[in-house]
C-alpha cells in the first residue's frame, strides 16, 4: 500500500525532478526566451545603423557609369530631394518594387523630386533587364562597390533592396532596409 494521493506523478517524476507540467513550462518559457532573442537580433540586423562618418560628403563626390551609355554624376544631383535605391536583377523584392519607384518618379519629378538607382549587379543583367523594363528614372551601374556605399550609409548586412532619402540640402533623412511600401512613399513626398 502507498501514502501518494497522485500514483502517475510519483512513477513520472524521481524525487528532485520537476513534473512533467514544470518541465513543459521551463521548456516553453526557454522557446519564448530564444524566440525573442532571436527577433531582437533580425530587428537590429535589418534595420539601418548609424552613417560612416564622411558619407554624404563622399556620396556627392561619386559618379557612376549609365547602363545605355555616359555616367550619372552625383554632384549634378545636388539641390533637389533624391530617393537612392540600391537594387539587383535577381533581388525578387527589387524587381517588384521598381514599378512603383518609377510611378513616384513620374508624379513628383515636376515638384522637384529625384530618383537614382543603384544597380548591385553586373553590366549585361541590367541591361538586358531594362530591356524588358524600362525606367524614367536614371539607373546607375554600382557593381559590388554600391554594397560599400550601401554599408557606409548604414546597411551592415548588405541586404537589398535599401533605399535612402535624401534631402535637398545633402543630408540623409530616411533609410529603408527591404522593400519599400505605398505608405513610406507617402511619408517621404512632402520631404524637401
Amino acid at each position: 500500500m502507498t501514502n501518494s494521493a497522485n500514483p502517475t506523478e510519483s512513477a513520472s517524476a524521481p524525487a528532485g525532478m520537476p513534473s512533467p507540467a514544470r518541465r513543459r513550462l521551463l521548456y516553453a518559457g526557454v522557446a519564448g526566451a530564444a524566440a525573442l532573442g532571436g527577433a531582437g537580433f533580425a530587428w537590429w540586423k535589418f534595420q539601418p545603423h548609424a552613417l560612416q562618418s564622411g558619407a554624404e560628403e563622399a556620396l556627392w563626390g561619386m559618379e557612376f557609369e549609365k547602363p545605355g551609355g555616359g555616367s550619372v554624376v552625383m554632384k549634378s544631383l545636388a539641390g533637389k530631394p533624391l530617393l537612392l535605391n540600391f537594387w539587383a536583377t535577381w533581388c525578387p523584392p527589387c524587381v517588384e518594387e521598381l514599378p512603383m519607384l518609377n510611378a513616384f518618379y513620374r508624379e513628383h519629378v515636376a515638384k522637384g523630386w529625384q530618383v537614382l538607382g543603384l544597380a548591385i549587379d553586373q553590366p549585361s543583367a541590367v541591361r538586358k533587364f531594362l530591356a524588358r523594363i524600362p525606367l524614367e528614372f536614371p539607373v546607375g551601374l554600382a557593381g559590388l562597390g554600391g554594397t560599400d556605399l550601401g554599408r557606409a550609409l548604414g546597411n551592415l548586412t548588405g541586404g537589398l533592396p535599401f533605399t535612402v532619402v535624401l534631402g535637398g540640402e545633402g543630408r540623409v533623412l530616411h533609410r529603408k532596409m527591404g522593400q519599400v511600401t505605398p505608405q513610406d512613399l507617402q511619408l517621404w513626398a512632402p520631404l524637401r
